[in-house]
């Protein structure tokens, strides 16, 4: 026994030499300067490859090589993703075929129908809760309630119904319409909501039954895009509850009617990390194969990002060689 009131005696500790020993940092792996006038490739390859500099390289890699493929690339957004301007974004990599389909919160066609009619959108909230006055916007209830009668009317998708109003209402912005972009480019988006959670379920003639119609619809062809996710991408935007719980839901529907979707890529994107994103996305769906990738980070900043990084690198592999 050692008499714990002496100072250990260290001399019998055991080393090896360095060389011998596992690094998990290597200097080969360091970043490198910039280079007034590099490119945005020069910036990308100039990033340590440790940590998320690594994982942003491989999450632009594994949606290039899906788009090569012909693979399925999802995106499931939060409504903030509007809100921070990324639809001209969103819209570009859905032109390109990367998106293949998009799935979004009730706030979501609140924001781009907004964008699509004035260009605007995101109240002060805090200035108008007071008075009441909060979600109380006219145009807004009425257009998108509309949507929701005519989704029941014609068997719609929420997304769809909404992209087709946007369209059919010709809103001078109507180009900067993520759902209105849907319904031109035949990639659907889908619409899931939660009752109560949007501004839009306040006003009278909202009609609770054909909403509840509509996004049980989005979710059953939600469920058919991730039918088709096998060796492609998920990528969870900006969405801490929703949609995780949706797609966790959506994965156990496709793989009980006998679908294989067990190899691919799941990406979490937010500011912070978030319990169901990391577990219903990253971790729980990749159990069995794939892999989960979490990048900490402002939209505004990741997704450009990323998608500028899956251009350069399909254009590295001259995918775009011969296309229109």
């Amino acid at each position: 026994m050692t008499d714990g009131t002496k100072p250990m005696d260290l001399d019998g500790l055991k080393t090896y030499p360095l060389a011998d020993r596992k690094s998990k940092v290597s200097a080969s792996d360091f970043g490198s300067p910039w280079t007034v006038g590099g490119s945005f490739k020069d910036f990308l390859e100039g990033l340590p490859r440790i940590l998320a500099g690594e994982d942003i390289h491989e999450v632009i890699s594994c949606i290039a090589k899906a788009r090569c493929d012909q693979k399925s690339i999802l995106m499931g957004m939060g409504a903030h993703v509007i809100k921070v301007g990324l639809n001209p974004v969103v819209i570009d990599l859905m032109h390109r075929g990367i998106i293949t389909g998009i799935a979004m919160n009730g706030a979501g066609i609140i924001h781009d129908l907004e964008v699509a009619m004035t260009g605007q959108t995101s109240e002060d909230v805090s200035a108008a809760l007071g008075d009441g006055s909060f979600g109380m916007a006219r145009e807004t209830g009425n257009y998108l309630n509309e949507a929701i009668r005519s989704a029941r009317d014609g068997n719609l998708g929420l997304g769809e119904a909404v992209g087709r109003k946007i369209l059919d209402e010709d809103f001078p912005l109507k180009q900067k319409s993520i759902l209105a972009s849907g319904v031109e480019l035949g990639i659907p988006v889908t619409v899931h909501v939660a009752i109560g959670t949007d501004i839009i379920h306040m006003h009278p003639e909202f009609d609770a039954e054909a909403a509840g119609g509509a996004t049980h619809r989005d979710f059953r062809i939600f469920s058919s895009m991730v039918s088709s996710l096998e060796e492609g991408v998920y990528l969870n935007v900006g969405s801490a509850v929703i949609l995780p719980e949706v797609f966790l839901k959506a994965l156990s529907v496709v793989r009980n009617l006998g679908h294989s979707v067990q190899h691919f890529t799941a990406v979490n994107l937010d500011f912070i990390r978030h319990y169901r994103p990391m577990t219903n996305v990253v971790h729980r769906p990749t159990a069995e194969g794939g892999r989960g990738i979490s990048l900490v980070g402002h939209h505004e900043l990741l997704l450009p990002m990323i998608a500028a990084g899956v251009l350069e690198k399909l254009d590295q592999l001259d995918f775009y060689s011969g296309k229109d």
